[in-house]
């Protein structure tokens, strides 16, 4: 069964910032086994806001996010992209989201890529902006 929310065209790979990253809770969940590849990654112009038990990246010049950029094993892409979509409540169209799926250019050790990034909804984004707790150096599991 299709995706009615995967792309046409040309398998991305995942940005992680969160709980998706290695040695993070749903990293085993929905990843392992499920990957060609993960390397380290930033994500610029984006800063980090805590959430509850996860992180929102939220769009905003000058700030950076480090991450994992993920390659999904061709065989399992399109049933990982919807299991993720549906983790990060993320549904084209519906002001419902907690996230969109936007395509970013990323930077690993060997240059810029293209990769799929969940960031904050338009509606959580301006809350957070407002009363969030911002997560200083955009790294996650460094927040401990």
């Amino acid at each position: 069964m299709r995706n009615p929310t995967a792309p046409t065209g040309p398998q991305l790979p995942f940005f992680v910032y969160g709980t998706l990253r290695p040695g993070e809770v749903n990293h085993g969940l929905f990843l392992r086994g499920r990957t060609l590849r993960e390397q380290p990654a930033r994500l610029t112009d984006a800063v980090l806001y805590d959430g509850p038990g996860y992180p929102y990246a939220v769009e905003e010049p000058g700030g950076t996010v480090t991450g994992d950029l993920v390659t999904a094993r061709p065989e399992t892409y399109e049933r990982l992209l919807a299991e993720l979509d549906r983790l990060e409540e993320y549904t084209p169209g519906d002001p419902r989201s907690l996230y969109e799926r936007v395509v970013r250019e990323v930077t690993t050790g060997e240059g810029p890529v293209r990769a799929w990034v969940y960031v904050a909804a338009p509606a959580v984004a301006a809350r957070l902006r407002a009363r969030g707790e911002r997560l200083a150096g955009g790294d996650w599991p460094a927040r401990r």
